[in-house]
């Protein structure tokens, strides 16, 4: 596998359900053995905080539980999406933006919401990651958990598809026929 898979994790202002899911994510890939096979990165659909850094809470939060983070805020714009695989909402209301801001059917069909690579199967379970931004420290450490139980169903995903592009580029050659002599 040589191809680069990219996901983009957004949230509403890029400090904290998706910095928190992007270092998450990326620990999870340099796990797997598969950093230089997939770009993560992260980003809002608003602007409010642009070139802010992670809400304390994230990082503390993140460095409790072992996950490096830097990051700087930034929104999300629509011509991201050409450069994207894989566009990962936090909660439904992003989804509906991310689709809206969709240049087409296709970008449209790159967006997925997080928590649905919990239990890909599940019908009518909320897979909102809910924002914890006005609560305490307790609401970032429920947002952790909930990112952590998606975490390997992405990455199973993730890895499918990199092995579908793999397959794709892996030139065929048909058996080569045995001269009678």
């Amino acid at each position: 596998m040589n191809a680069v898979f990219r996901v983009c994790f957004v949230c509403t202002g890029n400090i904290c359900r998706s910095p928190m899911a992007e270092s998450v994510f990326r620990a999870h890939v340099a796990d797997a053995g598969l950093g230089g096979l997939v770009e993560i990165s992260s980003a809002g659909t608003d602007g409010w905080h642009e070139g802010d850094g992670a809400d304390p809470r994230t990082v503390s939060v993140l460095a409790s539980a072992g996950y490096p983070i830097a990051h700087r805020a930034r929104q999300f714009t629509a011509s991201w999406f050409a450069g994207l695989d894989l566009v990962i909402a936090l909660d439904s209301g992003h989804l509906r933006t991310l689709r809206r801001l969709a240049p087409g059917p296709d970008d449209a069909a790159k967006v997925r919401l997080l928590r649905s690579y919990t239990d890909p199967g599940s019908q009518g379970r909320e897979l909102d990651v809910p924002d914890p931004y006005y609560g305490g420290h307790a609401g970032f450490e429920e947002c952790l958990a909930m990112i952590e139980a998606a975490a390997d169903g992405l990455l199973e995903a993730v890895r499918a598809a990199l092995a579908a592009t793999s397959q794709k580029h892996v030139p065929h050659h048909p058996p080569q026929k045995k001269e009678d002599a």
